[in-house]
């Protein structure tokens, strides 16, 4: 017990780089911790640090899993199941692929021209951007296990559902024709070495690093500013937990967003250190990973209206019940 409080706090909370921060606010630049200001840089530098800190480590490991499964395996892999199995693989695998919801176009005419059917892609396309395996780890850095496990639970049940719904209603014919007749190069999967492998997980901490960094930095930076210069009671008067309309507000001002877990987990730690409830807070950054418009415009492309209707409906349904859910039980993860 000791050495996992001590992994808790020191390794993923990392005690000693908030207490290395504050010294370096207090003694070094003379700023109370107190003020507006000492207190956003603190938050700011302390965040950023140690998100960056955690993300290289865990994405060159994740990578590492990751090589074990390029795009034409997880293809294959997912091709050899169907109904409700199928879908439960395809969001199970989606938490292990390293693609983001900008990959969507490729993803989706690839393993829909392979014949998997659409609702078992749709619940991958769900799990993959919504819940990773750094996402565990992250959320359990800034929030708690409890809260960690139960999120990534909730995003595969999400995952499941919305795919298993979209399967039983056949909504194939809304597919854009031309995905269909894509073909797709059958690549042979080359079996990499370790020292192959470790290259591939050194270029993707620097690919994905490249890729989320100014997010990070914009989300830390709004987090920073919600926890130190926005009044508590404009927070709480917006999107407290008393306020009925809390989860479902949240849910439609994340749609214009576009970022990942990794920006959008600073400001959901500030709304709830300013009293907004757990539930509000993980209903936004979902709705920025899963719903943001830019990958609701690049899905368009390959679908029809309809369908991306269906879709974006079923999946923003259950951002929001998970919120309120959250909210009404949140007590008991905290």
């Amino acid at each position: 017990m000791f050495i996992f409080t001590w992994f808790n706090d020191q390794i993923l909370r990392m005690e000693w780089l908030y207490n290395l921060i504050k010294v370096l606010v207090e003694k070094v630049f003379g700023l109370s911790m107190n003020s507006k200001i000492g207190g956003s840089l603190h938050f700011f530098m302390y965040d950023v640090i140690k998100i960056f800190i955690l993300l290289s480590i865990l994405i060159f490991f994740i990578s590492y899993i990751q090589s074990f499964f390029p795009p034409e395996r997880t293809r294959k892999i997912l091709g050899r199941f169907n109904g409700f199995t199928a879908n439960v693989l395809g969001a199970l695998l989606g938490t292990l692929t390293p693609f983001c919801s900008c990959s969507s176009i490729p993803l989706f005419i690839g393993f829909t021209n392979a014949g998997i059917p659409i609702g078992v892609t749709f619940s991958f396309l769900i799990s993959s951007p919504l819940v990773d395996l750094a996402s565990v780890i992250l959320l359990a850095s800034i929030f708690n296990w409890k809260i960690s496990i139960a999120y990534v639970l909730v995003g595969l049940i999400l995952a499941v559902i919305g795919g298993t719904i979209i399967s039983k209603a056949k909504l194939e014919e809304y597919v854009e024709p031309f995905v269909y007749g894509s073909m797709m190069q059958e690549a042979d999967q080359e079996e990499l070495t370790v020292r192959e492998r470790l290259i591939y997980s050194r270029e993707q901490v620097a690919t994905i690093v490249k890729r989320v960094w100014l997010y990070v930095l914009i989300g830390v930076g709004i987090g920073a500013a919600i926890h130190n210069w926005i009044p508590e009671n404009v927070i709480t008067a917006l999107l407290g937990q008393d306020k009925w309309y809390s989860v479902l507000l949240a849910t439609i001002v994340a749609i214009p967003m576009y970022a990942d877990i990794f920006g959008t987990l600073p400001i959901a730690e500030a709304l709830v250190l300013k009293g907004v409830g757990i539930g509000t807070a993980l209903a936004f950054m979902m709705g920025v990973i899963a719903l943001s418009l830019p990958s609701m415009v690049m899905l368009k492309k390959v679908v029809k209206t309809k369908l991306l209707v269906i879709f974006a409906g079923l999946v923003a349904t259950g951002i929001i019940i998970i919120g309120y859910i959250f909210n009404i039980f949140g007590g008991l993860l905290i």
